[in-house]
């Protein structure tokens, strides 16, 4: 336990930490909710892809911008103001939803406001953690927040499908406004050092594309990118889908839909703890590539099941497998990266992990319309299984740039290196 919960050390984190999961299990409602309320006003897989594009195509629009001013600014205080507007956007759908006036075209413009929002969040975030813990426990905290946003996962489809069942969508869009009180009093807590000011004022614009340009000469990090931009393209829009799945393949309903999601979310804890143990990065690699094919070959498997409890098994390796390669590839990333230019790329990650979803749902829910949904989700598999396999092939000439890149980064923070 004590390697398991290191991070816990800091009193920061354990305030970030509460806080984040009492927010997320309102998150995952409204995320379960809102895409059966899309469902039951349309009725259409292609107009699931419209909203899941709608709330994330800002953040491959503006995360640039937020990774900026993650590297400018205050990242405490960014965080604060975005969540506190985040707070705001789902009581705004809720009121919409329990008057009966909510239009499909509501849920589309909260959603890309919510994505704007985080556009600018998520980078702040990401860069925030070693603020909170250091460089010796970062891996341990990105881990342990990856477990907290899956155990969030598990719980919140689960309530969300009852609640949906029993009483309607706008008692978990309600529920989630709520919630982010927690996650912005933590926040106010917190006592955090100032950091050092840049020693010579930058525009910009000029501060964005240094990030760009570290990430396009960076081998390592460049590929690791790309792979979690391809999965993320292909692979991940298989969750845009879940209510199709729900619905008219395996003949449920909106609890079942929490239950599915939940069950990914079951594997994705799982596969979170598994990092939590580590205390380095030898090796993260090879978990990289081997997890990005075992998620293609289990959206395969996943895309055949005609049987419910069946096709919730299969999702529990497809949300492990997606965990881990999402977790090791943000761990890796931040141990090659200067902290200068921490905000900026992973204002990058975020586009490739969150930003290349939009289109993914956009083109799934088209193509599903076509083709079905199970065809759909085994198309992308395979893709994964592809990219990962160049991944794997590749990963021998990355390792040695790789490890110089994280040697300096531990010199540059005063820690011998491993």
């Amino acid at each position: 336990m004590p390697q398991l919960t290191r991070a816990f050390r800091h009193r920061n984190y354990q305030l970030f930490f509460s806080g984040q999961l009492i927010s997320l299990t309102g998150t995952w409602m409204q995320m379960v909710a809102e895409s059966w309320l899309v469902y039951r006003l349309t009725g259409s897989s292609a107009l699931l892809g419209v909203a899941a594009f709608a709330s994330q195509i800002p953040i491959f629009l503006f995360a640039t911008i937020g990774g900026t001013v993650a590297d400018r600014f205050n990242r405490h205080r960014i965080i604060i103001v975005t969540q506190s507007i985040s707070m705001i956007l789902p009581l705004v759908l809720a009121t919409l939803t329990f008057t009966g006036a909510v239009r499909v075209w509501h849920v589309f413009v909260l959603a890309a406001a919510l994505g704007l929002v985080n556009a600018f969040d998520v980078p702040a975030r990401q860069a925030f953690f070693v603020e909170m813990v250091g460089h010796d426990d970062l891996m341990n905290a990105i881990a342990l927040n990856s477990s907290m946003v899956n155990g969030a996962r598990i719980v919140g489809p689960a309530l969300a499908g009852l609640l949906v069942a029993a009483v309607g969508e706008s008692w978990c869009f309600l529920l989630n406004g709520i919630s982010y009180i927690a996650v912005i009093t933590g926040l106010l807590m917190m006592k955090v050092p100032r950091r050092p000011k840049a020693t010579r004022p930058t525009s910009p614009v000029r501060d964005t594309l240094d990030g760009f340009q570290f990430v396009a000469r960076t081998a390592p990090v460049r590929a690791i990118l790309l792979l979690l931009g391809l999965l993320s393209l292909a692979g991940m829009p298989y969750t845009v889908l879940m209510p199709i799945f729900a619905d008219q393949i395996l003949g449920g309903g909106a609890q079942h839909l929490g239950l599915l999601m939940g069950a990914a979310g079951v594997g994705a804890l799982g596969g979170a703890l598994s990092l939590a143990f580590r205390s380095g990065v030898r090796g993260l690699g090879n978990w990289v590539a081997t997890s990005a094919a075992a998620f293609g070959i289990a959206l395969v498997l996943f895309s055949f099941s005609r049987v419910f409890w069946l096709s919730a098994a299969l999702l529990v390796p497809v949300g492990a497998a997606m965990m881990v390669e999402m977790a090791a590839s943000n761990t890796l990333i931040q141990a090659m990266v200067p902290d200068a230019l921490r905000g900026r790329v992973m204002a990058v990650y975020s586009m490739m992990f969150m930003g290349m979803a939009p289109f993914g749902a956009l083109i799934a829910g088209t193509v599903a319309e076509r083709l079905g949904a199970p065809r759909t989700v085994a198309v992308g598999g395979i893709v994964c299984v592809v990219a990962a396999s160049v991944f794997a092939f590749r990963l021998p000439s990355l390792r040695v740039e790789g490890r110089r890149l994280i040697v300096a980064q531990e010199m540059a923070a005063g820690n011998p290196p491993a």
